[in-house]
């Protein structure tokens, strides 16, 4: 009972109190917080990394069908002449351990991602407190939607770089270097996708103007398919276009959010220029 106990304290979330001096939580108690949090996400994370073994075989298919569909873009083993192994006699293991691991990560990333936001939402100002919660409820899409791109990107990609391949050869890919290609393509297009809601939050605090990103418009333009044809692992132009498009499309609906907001402000600041020249001079 006493551990039962032990875990039911452990996930019973209790808000920041202001303790010690001056009405201010104490440094221990703060780190008896973020342990607690660290120790309930890691729990979270354990059960669903536990869970994922149970679907494994989806989660093979899910990760290894870009790769079939290429092969099938180009007319099936026997004509691309490829083939996918895994080396050495725990290969097998070790694919289940890393798999079930990422699926863990994303799976409870939304829980663990909160602990992190709840521990440090005390400390930030009522505004700065509207911007993490805008944060929160962007940040979060925008990457799966960028994933959701790069999965769909991906077998036209693997099918440019297996057609390199010279008659006579076979094309023989380590599972784990394929996991890693996969993973990395994956998290280019997730991450890219964030890159203008960042220019979104530069503005709101002042770093950025919307009229200065217009200036540098095309030079911007052209700086994201420079990036993405150097982040693409694929680096084929089918891949390049589909993560520089949707960008650039992000970048420009940023700039028009820029504009809305530095309009808002100039009348902001207006507004309160002209209740200073109404108030009464001081004689």
């Amino acid at each position: 009972m006493s551990s039962l106990g032990a875990v039911v304290s452990l996930f019973r979330i209790k808000p920041h109190q202001p303790v010690g001096e001056g009405g201010r939580m104490a440094l221990a108690d703060h780190f008896r917080e973020l342990r607690a949090r660290l120790l309930r996400s890691l729990a979270v994370f354990v059960v669903l990394t536990i869970a994922a073994f149970f679907v494994y075989d989806q989660l093979l298919d899910i990760i290894t069908q870009p790769y079939f569909d290429a092969v099938d873009m180009l007319g099936g083993r026997a004509k691309a002449n490829t083939e996918i192994y895994i080396s050495g006699i725990a290969g097998g293991l070790m694919l289940q351990l890393k798999l079930c691991t990422l699926a863990g990560v994303v799976a409870s990333s939304p829980f663990w991602l909160y602990q992190v936001w709840a521990f440090v939402l005390p400390g930030l100002h009522r505004s700065e407190r509207r911007w993490t919660r805008i944060f929160v409820a962007v940040a979060g899409p925008l990457f799966f939607l960028g994933v959701a791109v790069g999965y769909y990107v991906l077998p036209k990609g693997m099918q440019v770089l297996i057609s390199f391949n010279p008659d006579g050869f076979q094309n023989l890919n380590d599972f784990n270097d394929f996991f890693s290609f996969t993973v990395r393509m994956l998290l280019v297009f997730g991450i890219s996708f964030e890159i203008p809601f960042f220019v979104v939050l530069l503005n709101l605090a002042g770093v950025v103007s919307g009229a200065s990103l217009a200036k540098h418009r095309s030079w911007i333009v052209l700086g994201t398919f420079i990036f993405a044809a150097v982040a693409t692992p694929s680096t084929d132009p089918w891949s390049m276009l589909l993560l520089a498009l949707p960008m650039t499309v992000l970048f420009l609906i940023s700039e028009v959010i820029a504009r809305f907001v530095d309009r808002r402000r100039r009348k902001a600041n207006a507004a309160q220029d002209a209740w200073d020249d109404d108030a009464a001079s001081p004689l």
